[in-house]
């Protein structure tokens, strides 16, 4: 019997070369350091939203966090710590990411995005196989959205090699890969991220009005 995938394109035999990783490794500055995958939003937890739209798009997901492990746990997935250092980026998160996972693909979201599209996998997937990049990273239509991207696991070893020499910017170790940008211009709003008290007030209420 055939594997019917889903309704954003992503079929089963796809869906299984994908380990998803939520980014929740971060001090949360901006939030007076709290640890914003926790934060409530109508009444559940901000990784939890993330959690509900990126399960049906890949076959295995993962929560990488420093802090509270015991709370992400308790959400029913498999937590990695940070491999170097203590809140180092998002670049740490995914190397660790890349290094649990067995399947040849690592897709990275943050955990502070409640309306990640439900076909950004998808939607990743397509531009990477049609043009056989490494890295393929949304594009809202104004900028790139780095921590929304699907990387080979392969390059593992130059990420950490990278991070070994004190790398840490996103962009800087991007551009050493083949790289291309999805066109998600018709969903900009799909990539605001929740990092200051305001900004989660203002998420809540304008879930309130939908």
């Amino acid at each position: 019997m055939s594997d019917p995938g889903n309704s954003n394109g992503v079929t089963g035999p796809i869906r299984r070369e994908i380990t998803g990783v939520i980014l929740a490794g971060g001090l949360g500055r901006r939030m007076g350091e709290q640890d914003k995958g926790l934060l409530p939003l109508e009444g559940r937890p901000l990784v939890v939203h993330v959690i509900d739209v990126l399960r049906p798009q890949v076959g295995r997901l993962i929560i990488s966090a420093n802090r509270n492990l015991d709370r992400y746990r308790a959400l029913g997935l498999p937590v990695v710590e940070d491999m170097v250092g203590e809140f180092f980026g998002p670049l740490v998160g995914m190397a660790s990411a890349m290094r649990d996972a067995s399947s040849p693909l690592v897709l990275a979201v943050p955990c502070d995005a409640p309306s990640v599209p439900a076909d950004l996998c998808a939607r990743l997937y397509r531009q990477m196989r049609a043009t056989g990049a490494d890295i393929s990273v949304a594009h809202d239509g104004t900028r790139m959205q780095p921590v929304f991207a699907l990387l080979r696991r392969d390059l593992l070893s130059d990420l950490l090699e990278y991070l070994n020499k004190g790398g840490r910017k996103i962009d800087t170790w991007y551009a050493k890969h083949r790289l291309v940008l999805t066109d998600f211009s018709d969903r900009p709003d799909a990539f605001l991220n929740i990092n200051t008290p305001q900004e989660l007030i203002a998420a809540e209420s304008a879930k309130g009005v939908g």
